[in-house]
């Protein structure tokens, strides 16, 4: 009676069709009436379906950055050389970090609610709620984190056809970043996101402003993201430097021995009260033209006020991880340090396990006016077509861009 649909990004299945392995998978599910897979093509022209969500019986659900493909696997302790790192082929990929967060209960129903809308919108047979009795799904292996708490859910999707433009998790980011009092901790596969650094940026330029530390990778995966995604950084980062005289503002990548660790987890926590995980990463597109799914607690909701406790556990281990250290060290460094960039200074060079500070590095006339116009990375479909029509990555009226104008002045 089991009966699996699975939903896949329209390009992504074109890519997912050259793996041989893969092709005869899907050939042997055709005559199974019970595996449903389907190409999800309901979105803008340049748009995809980016989210990552798992729900099993509207009781289980899974929500955040990891995808369901290959070179993904890896340990907490990201070994320079892991074994278990390999692909078919016995060929090997490099360290990876990732983060998900798994549900019980009602929130599951919600994740199934709008995965069924989306099986829906794809072209898909219409999906009814699972009615089945309470079983035990929840791993018996994995850790509770929290207990009783409410779970909120942020989307973004591109309008197209009859569905309308929905912005909850740019808003949602914009709201969290300037209500930070003293730090924000995140982890995102890009930084090149307008909004973000829009709302960085003038929460920077506030009085009393808190620490911003967001790791990443060094640069993107692939050489189109990192015209698209490396440049745009850059861009943001000179800018932001600007606006940021006490050097709040903070970018790291994390190191095993001499080997970068690929950052693909997407991760807030600001104030130790605010937990967000999710397939949303900081870039334009996750802002307003792939489908996205985000989910978050928030210690400051009624009847969440337990959840803080947790929430700091969550960031120390994630310190703990990059910088090699064990998760009850991190407490005592940060309190003597006196923040997380003081605390990863002190540490030092020539450690296994280490947050590199992210260096700038130059970039040409034509670098700059891609990154610019955002024309890889947009938050529109029409972006695309007319990258400057609203002024690209530095729009008018922005802070963001008096502050640039302001670069650009002093440069002359």
């Amino acid at each position: 009676g089991l009966e699996i649909r699975i939903l896949k990004w329209s390009v992504g299945l074109l890519k997912l069709m050259l793996r041989g392995v893969m092709t005869l998978d899907l050939l042997r599910w055709v005559p199974k009436r019970r595996i449903d897979f389907k190409s999800d093509t309901s979105h803008p022209l340049g748009g995809s379906h980016h989210q990552k969500i798992v729900v099993i019986d509207d009781q289980l659900a899974v929500c955040g950055g990891i995808d369901m493909t290959s070179g993904r696997w890896d340990t907490r302790d990201h070994q320079e050389e892991e074994p278990g790192r390999s692909l078919p082929g016995k060929k090997t990929y490099g360290p990876w970090h990732d983060a998900t967060m798994m549900m019980l209960g009602p929130v599951a129903q919600c994740l199934g609610e709008l995965g069924r809308d989306r099986w829906l919108r794809a072209g898909g047979k219409p999906l009814r709620p699972v009615q089945c009795k309470a079983q035990a799904l929840w791993p018996d292996t994995l850790a509770v984190d929290f207990e009783d708490v409410e779970v909120g859910i942020a989307r973004t999707r591109a309008a197209y056809k009859d569905g309308s433009q929905i912005d909850e998790i740019a808003e949602l980011f914009e709201r969290q970043i300037l209500s930070a009092r003293h730090f924000i901790y995140a982890e995102s596969q890009y930084f090149a996101s307008r909004r973000i650094a829009e709302a960085l940026c003038r929460r920077l330029s506030q009085p009393d402003p808190p620490e911003v530390l967001i790791v990443h990778p060094a640069n993107a995966d692939g050489w189109l993201e990192q015209q698209a995604m490396d440049h745009a950084r850059a861009q943001l980062v000179r800018t932001l430097g600007e606006a940021d005289p006490e050097g709040r503002f903070n970018l790291y990548v994390p190191y095993t021995g001499d080997t970068p660790v690929y950052v693909h987890a997407k991760i807030m926590i600001v104030d130790d009260r605010i937990l967000r995980v999710g397939s949303a990463n900081m870039n334009n597109r996750s802002m307003g033209l792939d489908s996205e799914c985000d989910v978050f607690i928030d210690a400051d909701r009624p009847g969440n006020d337990h959840a803080g406790t947790a929430i700091e556990r969550i960031r120390h281990s994630l310190l703990a991880e990059h910088c090699g250290l064990a998760v009850k060290e991190v407490g005592p460094l940060l309190a003597q340090a006196g923040s997380m960039r003081g605390m990863i200074e002190a540490l030092g060079k020539g450690r296994p396990r280490t947050l590199r500070r992210f260096e700038l590095e130059p970039i040409t006339p034509s670098q700059e006016a891609l990154a610019d116009s955002a024309l890889l990375d947009p938050e529109r479909p029409e972006e695309m077509f007319e990258p400057f029509a609203k002024g690209g990555l530095f729009r008018k009226r922005m802070y963001l861009s008096r502050i640039r104008n302001r670069l650009k002045r002093k440069a002359a």
